[in-house]
């Protein structure tokens, strides 16, 4: 098995395409309404965009209005890491990926969802596996 934590940043610069490294890697946003993933409705999972493991299910994603996909809950809370975050001015948590410590966004505090929180995530730090192609695989 992989050891991603250990990866040299010549692996990473290799396996992602130059947006995901900013994003994963140097701890980048990407622009509002940009993301892919943003307005996804199937059904399936959100998995880390560096090393594949799942991390969100599309039954715990929402529309924020934040501008990036959001999610009132982690698929696992192991799966995930939270880091306070003071930079560019603001105090966030960051989310991380708990097996590559890859950034994929930010946790905030809202009192509208089940859990008290939205996982902000960039969609470029995410790919979605939809679990219609699961039950193709399956059949």
């Amino acid at each position: 098995m992989t050891d991603y934590q250990q990866q040299p940043d010549s692996y990473w610069k290799e396996k992602l395409t130059p947006e995901q490294y900013r994003i994963l890697r140097e701890k980048g946003t990407e622009l509002p309404f940009s993301g892919s993933l943003n307005t996804m409705t199937e059904k399936g999972m959100y998995s880390c965009g560096a090393c594949g493991q799942e991390l969100f299910s599309s039954t715990a994603k929402y529309h924020s209005r934040s501008d990036w996909p959001s999610f009132w809950q982690a698929m696992d809370s192991s799966k995930i890491e939270l880091h306070d975050d003071d930079s560019h001015g603001m105090n966030r948590v960051e989310v991380t990926c708990s097996r590559c410590g890859s950034h994929l966004g930010h946790v905030f505090e809202d009192s509208q969802q089940p859990t008290g929180q939205s996982f902000c995530i960039n969609s470029c730090a995410l790919n979605f596996n939809d679990i219609n192609d699961k039950k193709e695989k399956n059949e």
